[in-house]
């Protein structure tokens, strides 16, 4: 059974760094395309960044330039460095991930999530 454990969540203020951390348990395999979503309770999920196998990567809008998705594939564990936090980054952030092949982005069907971390942002 898969399981994804994120952790490197808390609160930090304005302008201040970050590292989530997601760590995958229970396949001895290397997922192919991985992701970072965050939630704002009553707000629609939101795709943050996405990695694949080959280490191609894609951001969101908002967080290009702040934010760097990285993998450690010998690991398996899966990284976000958020820097120059802002207020508006204040969420509960999930790792998602997919042994599935083709395009690699936020978008598309992922089979496996973490539980969440909370970031929370102050002004």
């Amino acid at each position: 059974q898969v399981q994804m454990v994120e952790s490197g969540g808390g609160s930090v203020q304005a302008g201040g760094s970050l590292r989530l951390s997601c760590a995958v348990f229970g396949y001895s395999y290397s997922m192919y395309c991985m992701a970072w979503f965050r939630q704002v309770p009553g707000k629609q999920r939101e795709g943050v960044a996405a990695i694949d196998g080959d280490g191609k990567t894609s951001y969101a809008d908002s967080v290009k330039g702040r934010f760097t998705i990285s993998q450690d594939n010998a690991k398996n564990i899966l990284y976000l460095q958020m820097n120059s936090l802002d207020p508006e980054d204040t969420a509960m952030y999930y790792c998602a991930g997919s042994y599935g092949r083709g395009n690699c982005y936020t978008g598309r069907s992922f089979g496996y999530w973490g539980q969440g971390t909370q970031v929370t942002v102050s002004s």
